[in-house]
């Protein structure tokens, strides 16, 4: 069965750094565009993050940048997001969501603008706090 599998999650200080994984079970990442998306209670789902398949260019939402940053690996066929500087609002589910239509640009994919993923991951909690 196709899935995207996520870990790296759990509950750190703030200030302190947590490394998630996106792994593609039966199928490789390396056609996808990749983003990183979270939901937090009683909050919208927002793109935190996304990077393009091709030349691995990256978009980050405005109150991620210079925190968090997005990797991918095509020999391990898993995709990383970095989360450096942590604060008590960036509690939320976070998911790994996989695009095979890679017309649009990943700014617009991680704003889910004018394309639809393909795959959801099952996601993993991150929760900041002392």
């Amino acid at each position: 069965q196709l899935q995207l599998v996520e870990s790296g999650g759990g509950l750190v200080q703030p200030g302190g750094s947590l490394r998630l994984s996106c792994v593609g079970s039966d199928f490789s990442l390396n056609y996808y565009d990749i983003g990183w998306f979270r939901q937090a209670p009683g909050k919208e789902r927002e793109g935190v993050s996304c990077i393009d398949s091709s030349d691995g260019s990256t978009y980050y939402q405005d109150s991620v940048k210079g925190r968090f940053t997005i990797s991918r690996d095509n020999a391990k066929n898993t995709v990383y997001l970095q989360m450096n500087s942590l604060k008590p609002e960036d509690t939320a589910v976070y998911y790994c969501v996989a695009f095979s239509d890679r017309s649009t640009s990943i700014q617009n994919m991680c704003a889910m603008r004018y394309t639809a993923p393909d795959y959801w991951g099952q996601g993993t909690q991150v929760t900041v706090s002392s």
